[in-house]
């Protein structure tokens, strides 16, 4: 296994991270601003839930980059990252997303409806697994974002994977978990991920890559028949 003689990331500082905003074209619109702020108002604890700043942008570019059109969303909180998504839609595209709380969701219809994708989104209250397994079974959607509940990691995953189309894209958050999933013991959370990375990884239905964006990213794409995945 290759170690640190090939590290190439550099630590993020917070002025580090400012240039990589600004200079990335990815600092938050006012908006998305005021909705975070607004989240940490309302639910102070949870408010590390809304996206990163560069993986909002991030969504927003692949939905484009894909020209996705049927988009599934697992866990929706305040909807940042579902506005992020939406805004990347085309039209007539359409994102369902899964989530348990109406509280936090109401907030998520306000900004959605001010950021003017609010009919392009459908939200879903629910466990996402059934929400999901009601979905047609066939291969039908272009992109697929999976935040929420870590232990329910490797359900949506297996519910989702059969229902990409060939070529399309899953995106998994928090797969690096503040780096707990390389502790010998790590907590309850950390040691779903974990089980989760190596679920994935093992998946010849996919190629993937885990990147360092914010909390580790996990880019799965779903291979037409026959492709290996290495």
């Amino acid at each position: 296994m290759l170690r640190n003689e090939t590290l190439r990331n550099i630590p993020l500082t917070p002025d580090l991270h400012d240039y990589l905003l600004t200079e990335g074209r990815m600092t938050p619109d006012p908006l998305l601003v005021e909705l975070e702020e607004r989240t940490r108002a309302a639910v102070p604890d949870q408010a590390h839930m809304v996206v990163a700043p560069e993986e909002g942008a991030l969504l927003t570019f692949l939905v484009r980059l894909l020209g996705a059109r049927r988009v599934v969303e697992v866990g929706t909180f305040t909807g940042s990252s579902s506005l992020c998504l939406a805004r990347g839609l085309p039209p007539g595209g359409s994102l369902v997303t899964c989530d348990l709380s109406p509280e936090w969701t109401s907030l998520a219809h306000e900004f959605w409806a001010r950021g003017g994708v609010g009919d392009r989104i459908e939200l879903r209250l629910g466990p996402a697994a059934e929400t999901l397994r009601a979905l047609p079974a066939e291969p039908h959607l272009d992109l697929a974002f999976i935040d929420a509940d870590k232990p329910g990691y490797i359900t949506y995953w297996e519910e989702l994977v059969p229902r990409m189309k060939p070529g399309a894209l899953l995106l998994v958050d928090n797969t690096l978990f503040s780096g707990e999933v390389i502790e010998e013991f790590p907590g309850e959370k950390a040691a779903a991920i974990r089980a989760f990375n190596e679920h994935a990884r093992k998946d010849d239905r996919v190629q993937l890559v885990m990147l360092p964006v914010a909390d580790g990213l996990t880019m799965a794409r779903r291979l037409p028949a026959g492709e290996s995945p290495f």
